[in-house]
Order: structure tokens, then C-alpha cells, then sequence
């Protein structure tokens, strides 16, 4: 079974709870995996699982830690009106700096191996944008950001390697954001666009609301191929 611990990261303002899980071998490549507004619940502790399973270090921090620690939403009706309204007591270049701060923090850590990168879902998707866009992560993975559209002049500050994921039929991200950031990263090397036939947070296995079963399946393959091409657990192979 995956070990796992809590770390806490310290920033200007206080402290934050960085959940941890670790690779079978100990150390790592390191990832930052960033939540959805539902907070790091099942979902988010699945995909740790699973990139932990598949050789990396992998740090999911509280972000809503000033005004609901530890904050689980369920996924109902109910639980997407609490997760909206916590949202709105979100102040998102804070949020950004603490991703930043877990992102040097992994760094530091004696099992991971070389530069972290970082991943995000949904509302972490923009987050993972925003820390591409002002430090230097190995990779940048965003589902379905929906903050991306108005956040179109990182594109020239992001070096990293970044893979995105969109629903055509997200009602949160309207394909014309989309089509803007098709424009806006054209001709330049490093960035590739996945999009699936399926709506929004169509990966949450644990969202009936969203989930898209062939969807997911889809662009977690894309997600698995594009992290061992550009933050590879192994070394590769070389040729005799």
C-alpha cells in the first residue's frame, strides 16, 4: 500500500497541511496535485494514488486552509453550492503562491528526484496555469481550468512542457475560451491540447453529476504518456 504522511508548509500568513503520498521505491519524481473546489477528497486522494503507484511524490495542499481546513465536499447538489460558496472566499493569487510554496517545498524533499511538476483539476487546473506561468515546475498538467481564457498572458511566460484537458460540452469553459487559447499558443513549441467529447470534471470517479467514464479513461492515458515522456519515473532505456 502506498505510505503516506502530512507536511506542513509554511508561508507569511501561517501554515497549510500538505498531504503526501509516496511511490513504492521511496523517492521519486515530484508532483504537485492541486484540487478541485470539492477540496482534497476522494477524487483527489484516487489521483494521488495513482501517480504515487506510477513512481512519483506526490503533495496535495489544503488551499482553502484560511477559511474551511480540511474542507470535503460531497458531491450532490448540496455539496456543489457549499464548494461554490467556499470558492468565492478564495483569493486566488494567494492560492497560487501556496501552490507555489508546496511546489518548493517538494522540491526540498530528500525522496524526490530533480524539479517537480504540477497537476490540477478543475479549479486546480487554473492554479496549475498560474504557478506554470510564474515559477518553473518540470510540467504542467490542467483539467478543465476554467480560469485559463482571462489568464491568456501567461502564455509567454510558461517554459514548462503543459498538457490541457478540455470537455466540448463544459458549460463552465465554453469552447470559445478554448478557441482563444488554441490562438494564443499557436506556433509555439511545448503545449498540447486534449479535448474530450464530455462536460465538465468529466475525470471524478466520485461526481455522478460530471463523471465521464470513456472521457476519462481517454485522457489519463494521454496524462500517463505525456508524464513519462516530460517527467519520466525511470530513466530511458538507451540503446546498446
Amino acid at each position: 500500500m502506498t505510505s503516506t504522511r502530512t507536511d506542513r508548509v509554511t508561508v507569511d500568513d501561517g501554515d497549510f497541511a500538505a498531504h503526501l503520498w509516496m511511490p513504492d521505491a521511496g523517492t521519486g519524481p515530484g508532483l504537485v496535485l492541486l484540487q478541485e473546489i470539492f477540496g482534497v477528497g476522494v477524487f483527489v486522494r484516487g489521483v494521488a494514488e495513482k501517480l504515487a503507484a506510477l513512481g512519483y511524490v506526490v503533495a496535495a495542499p489544503d488551499l482553502f486552509w484560511r477559511f474551511a481546513p480540511n474542507f470535503e465536499a460531497t458531491h450532490d447538489e448540496a455539496g456543489l453550492a457549499d464548494a461554490f460558496e467556499k470558492l468565492q472566499q478564495l483569493d486566488v493569487p494567494l492560492a497560487i503562491g501556496d501552490s507555489i510554496r508546496t511546489l518548493e517545498h517538494v522540491a526540498e524533499l530528500d525522496e524526490v528526484q530533480g524539479r517537480p511538476g504540477v497537476i490540477g483539476y478543475c479549479l486546480g487546473g487554473t492554479l496549475a496555469w498560474g504557478v506554470a506561468g510564474q515559477d518553473d515546475p518540470a510540467v504542467c498538467v490542467s483539467y478543465y481550468g476554467s480560469g485559463i481564457p482571462d489568464m491568456l498572458d501567461l502564455v509567454e511566460k510558461v517554459s514548462c512542457p503543459t498538457l490541457f484537458h478540455f470537455g466540448d460540452i463544459d458549460h463552465y469553459l465554453p469552447m470559445e475560451g478554448v478557441a482563444a487559447l488554441i490562438e494564443a499558443i499557436s506556433g509555439r513549441a511545448g503545449f498540447t491540447i486534449n479535448i474530450e467529447h464530455a462536460g465538465h470534471a468529466f475525470e471524478n470517479f466520485d461526481a455522478p453529476l460530471f463523471y465521464d467514464a470513456a472521457a476519462a479513461e481517454a485522457s489519463w492515458a494521454k496524462t500517463v504518456a505525456f508524464l513519462g515522456t516530460h517527467l519520466p519515473t525511470a530513466p530511458a532505456a538507451t540503446a546498446p
